[in-house]
């Protein structure tokens, strides 16, 4: 018996679970490739950046250029910054006392904060219908199989036969619900892992950049 003719001759109720399963299986792997390809391109355009960023170019030479590529996080967090540090007027900052100082140097880190977890954000959508994926299509999957073994009982009962020929259909249409669930978790929570690390790894160089800009800009008022 081939599986599609195992689908078509299942009870409704698994053919309605194996339908779900499929289409979570299918949502997952198109969040699953889309971040493969987004983080791919995070990964390279940060190490650009930070490239430029450690050269000697001046600030506001990297501010033009980042205005132009302000789709990247680190340009957005870098055009934060530059955009506060410019609307106050550093020359009466730098000839006035401490506190005027330590107040720029806290609204530069708090809009340098709040960038950053914009980015994330956008970085983490979808990852949370991974989770859901991977710790609820297995029981989905479950109640499937629970539901195929329940109809070859059933089967049994009308039919007062234990043959195979009985017994084999809601066993197969039982256990092919199953494996679907386990398809469709296995992927979700392995690249759930996988992209909460990255993520993870580009909150560190993020922040780590932000205090790196922060000390450039602390030097200037310092001055």
């Amino acid at each position: 018996m081939s599986l599609f003719k195992l689908i078509l001759q299942a009870d409704i109720i698994v053919q309605f679970v194996i339908l779900i399963l499929l289409f979570a299986s299918l949502a997952s792997w198109t969040i699953i490739f889309d971040k493969i390809v987004k983080f791919n391109i995070l990964k390279s355009r940060t190490d650009k950046f930070e490239h430029l960023f450690e050269t000697d170019i001046s600030t506001e030479e990297i501010y033009i250029r980042a205005k132009k590529n302000d789709n990247h996080p680190l340009a957005i967090i870098f055009i934060a910054c530059i955009k506060e540090w410019k609307s106050n007027n550093i020359k009466q900052i730098i000839l006035s006392g401490i506190e005027k100082k330590s107040s720029l140097k806290e609204r530069l880190n708090n809009s340098m904060t709040i960038a950053l977890n914009r980015s994330l954000q956008k970085l983490e959508s979808g990852l949370s219908f991974l989770a859901i994926i991977g710790s609820a299509t297995p029981f989905i999957g479950l109640f499937g199989t629970v539901w195929g073994i329940m109809n070859s009982f059933q089967n049994i009962a009308v039919n007062k036969n234990v043959s195979l020929a009985i017994v084999a259909p809601g066993i197969a249409e039982s256990l092919f619900a199953t494996a679907i669930g386990l398809f469709a978790a296995i992927p979700a929570v392995f690249f759930y892992n996988i992209f909460s690390s990255k993520i993870n790894s580009f909150n560190d160089r993020a922040n780590n950049f932000c205090l790196l800009l922060l000390n450039t800009l602390s030097k200037e008022l310092d001055k």
